[in-house]
């Protein structure tokens, strides 16, 4: 079965810095102290919707991000923020999106500031000693956010692999995959013993959605639509595993928690806002993580996620080829 994914005709990326005080004048600043390699795509698209940096003379408001102690008590300090955006069609990523994060860092670095991305919940590492925003593009350089949900109003055991079997507890769902025009993915119905098993799995199949969307995109620019199996074969080191993907019915708003963003479309797109990851039926074994098992497939989700640990099934993580910035 083939699952349909409208492309928008423009995606755009926005990052958060959050500052107690504008040390410099935004124009004497941007383009010219964006890091190589970014300072020429900077200098051509400032002040175009392929970048657009906006100052706030008011602190910004969290909602729903995951920052540490001292993260959350630099925010309390903040006064001011600026809002850093790149908007373009979807055959220009991910190079918009890096745009947009190499000058959020700049910023951060000259006054101080802390980057935040809004779609991952999460604070973007920026200092004076820190490195910059790599050239190429990894879905593992702070690209994907996790959403982690256990317990609810459950007793679970201890959580321990002698206990697993007894709780199916867990939830995980993807935070940040809407960037890429994709749906976020999730899986549930695991023991909460295996949070690191259910994120590595999901990460596997992200990294895998994610470089077939830029390869697609890359190659079929004015494409509307995109339709993708719904069962995808995922390469380990020493092992192959199936994955079923079904689009879900829960309202993406309260799916995992994600209450602060709506990730998925309009009503009446037709575009799945979320993909459930479950076990590809027929193998005959655990393989896959099971949201709901298909016939024939007697292991239980935890079987499955204990599977793809083992004899490499999940890959060393993946890389996307490189990318072109933007340019004029």
């Amino acid at each position: 079965m083939k699952i349909n994914l409208p492309l928008p005709a423009l995606l755009t990326s926005l990052f958060v810095v959050a500052v107690e005080r504008m040390p410099f004048d935004l124009g004497s600043f941007l383009p010219w102290r964006v890091g190589r390699p970014y300072r020429q795509a900077a200098v051509a698209a400032l002040g175009s919707p392929l970048l657009t940096v906006t100052h706030h003379s008011s602190p910004w408001k969290p909602a729903g991000v995951d920052l540490s102690d001292e993260e959350r008590g630099a925010l309390r300090r903040t006064r001011q923020h600026l809002l850093v955006s790149s908007t373009a069609p979807p055959s220009e990523l991910p190079g918009g999106a890096q745009l947009a994060r190499a000058t959020a860092r700049a910023l951060a670095r000259g006054c101080g500031g802390l980057v935040i991305d809004p779609l991952t919940g999460a604070s973007v590492l920026s200092c004076d000693r820190c490195p910059g925003e790599p050239t190429e593009f990894r879905l593992a350089d702070d690209w994907l956010g996790w959403d982690v949900q256990a317990h609810g109003d459950v007793v679970c055991p201890q959580s321990g692999p002698a206990d697993a079997a007894a709780c199916d507890c867990l939830r995980v769902t993807s935070k940040g995959l809407g960037r890429f025009a994709l749906p976020e993915i999730t899986v549930g119905g695991a023991a909460c013993a295996h949070t690191l098993c259910a994120t590595n799995l999901l990460r596997t199949v992200a990294q895998r959605l994610v470089a077939d969307q830029l390869a697609f995109v890359s190659a079929h620019p004015r494409a509307e639509v995109r339709a993708i199996d719904d069962h995808l074969r995922i390469e380990g080191a020493d092992q192959t595993f199936g994955v079923r993907l079904t689009p879900c019915d829960t309202d993406p708003v309260e799916l995992g928690g994600i209450r602060r963003l709506k990730v998925g479309p309009a009503p009446g797109t037709g575009r799945p806002a979320c993909l459930k990851v479950g076990p590809a039926p027929g193998t005959g074994r655990p393989a896959c993580l099971k949201v709901g098992p298909p016939s024939g497939f007697d292991g239980s989700v935890n079987d499955w996620l204990c599977a793809t640990q083992q004899a490499g099934a999940i890959p060393p993580t993946s890389t996307a080829r490189p990318r072109r910035l933007l340019a004029a």
